[in-house]
């Protein structure tokens, strides 16, 4: 609504019921929205005794004062936390880990496995690691459909193309296909490449959105690019794309559930999980399988009213190496989508698939370890780490010693986000050191 995206985007968010699949028959199990539906779902399928509606209640207490941060542009602290949420809180969700989190509440391994997956989408990071547990609420924290998935009719690239169009209606000046060489931080200046022509460009602040070591690299700091390099990068996840001659058909679901996501789980212990997700750290293997979140696009769209000439589903997966793109992994991409077609009642309707690594992540996109995050949100790089400012007390978007350069891309905090939160707060941080003469305080 800030923007003016909700009236000219079109989105739709399924009311059904997600549902969850284990290897073992009869561990299905919907996650209702209702917390008490929820409780009981949990007790009769994984033997839950554990507090879930207390968890979905903590929850929304953090990711209430997470989301009070963005609107306010204010930067994140312990001290904030702390006086909003109380010690126990702010040690249970921000500072301590999502093992300790999701023993907290749970007691199924089921349960467990199913809170704790959002932990490891940005890299392969350990359960037990400090400040795991934060990746939790804020992955909630920064959907405009309360905290759950969404579709854009017909398809996610509409964002971008409207947000273009309403700069260019402010009066921005688009300049697409230019290759960025170097950026001179004392003159304020940019050089760039387009059709061929070196083109300079002059600026008084400067805000890069790219990934982060790509940004030290273009401005050439030596002590910033050092600091970069030293973070942890290594991206997981796979993504197969799945076309359909007919509307996909899930097994013992109606039509009007066939929007609804699908998660299906590999691993049925905490343990099992927490190794699969480490084990593509070394180059071990090339594919360790953990978890699939399956978006119906085509179902959604049809619920757009957008009727198209086939069905299309979205396969976000885990866990994949570096090491290999998907080209090269036929194995990989046939087991990942029996595993779907499994679970569908027309498996034959399947026309075409594609499957993408985070080797073609690095390669098409230039995104380093093949991270669609940028960086691992794990400890020392998420929260109040995740910036790169030499002062971020002062001026926490701020890159590097410059303080006519910010960065707000992946790599800052919250994390990437299609509601482009960073970016909104960086902009603030900008805005309010022009009021005040200097660089805006966190």
């Amino acid at each position: 609504r800030d923007t003016g995206l909700a009236d000219r985007l079109e989105t739709y968010v399924p009311g059904q019921a997600k549902r969850v699949y284990f290897p073992t028959a009869g561990a299905s199990a919907l996650i209702h929205r209702d917390p008490t539906a929820l409780a009981h779902e949990f007790r009769h399928r994984w033997g839950e005794r554990g507090d879930v509606a207390g968890f979905r209640a903590d929850e929304a207490r953090v990711v209430g004062f997470l989301q009070e941060g963005y609107r306010t542009a204010r930067p994140p602290n312990v001290a904030d936390a702390v006086g909003r949420l109380g010690p126990a809180l702010t040690r249970l969700w921000i500072t301590g880990s999502a093992a300790d989190l999701v023993d907290h509440y749970f007691t199924s391994d089921y349960a467990k496995i199913y809170l704790a997956m959002t932990v490891t989408e940005s890299g392969p990071v350990s359960l037990h690691e400090p400040y795991s547990a934060f990746t939790l609420p804020m992955m909630d924290s920064g959907s405009v459909f309360d905290g759950y998935y969404g579709f854009v009719k017909p398809g996610l690239w509409r964002v971008t193309e409207e947000l273009a169009a309403i700069n260019q209606e402010l009066g921005v000046d688009i300049r697409l296909g230019a290759l960025v060489d170097s950026v001179d931080p004392n003159r304020g200046l940019v050089h760039y490449r387009t059709g061929g022509h070196d083109q300079t460009a002059s600026f008084d602040h400067l805000v890069m959105a790219t990934d982060p070591l790509a940004a030290a690299r273009i401005v050439g700091d030596g002590p910033t690019t050092a600091l970069v390099e030293g973070k942890r990068f290594l991206g997981s996840s796979g993504k197969l794309n799945l076309f359909f001659r007919q509307p996909a058909r899930w097994k013992n679901d109606t039509p009007a559930d066939d929007a609804a996501f699908r998660f299906i789980f590999a691993t049925e212990s905490l343990a099992e999980f927490e190794q699969a997700t480490l084990r593509v750290t070394g180059g071990e293997v090339a594919y360790a399988p953990g978890y699939l979140q399956i978006y119906c696009e085509g179902a959604a769209m049809r619920q757009l009213g957008l009727a198209e000439p086939f069905d299309r589903l979205t396969v976000f997966f885990k866990n994949l190496a570096l090491d290999h793109p998907g080209e090269a992994l036929p194995a990989v991409e046939a087991e990942v989508k029996a595993q779907v077609l499994s679970r569908l009642a027309n498996p034959d309707d399947c026309a075409w698939s594609r499957l993408l690594t985070p080797r073609d992540l690095q390669r098409l996109f230039h995104f380093p370890g093949g991270n669609i995050d940028h960086t691992e949100l794990a400890g020392g790089q998420t929260f109040f780490d995740r910036q790169f400012a030499t002062d971020p007390d002062r001026a926490f978007y701020q890159f590097g010693r410059w303080p006519n350069l910010a960065y707000c891309g992946a790599g800052a905090y919250p994390c990437g986000s299609i509601a482009g939160t960073p970016g909104y707060m960086c902009a603030q941080q900008i805005i309010r050191g022009q009021r005040t003469g200097g660089p805006a305080r966190g």
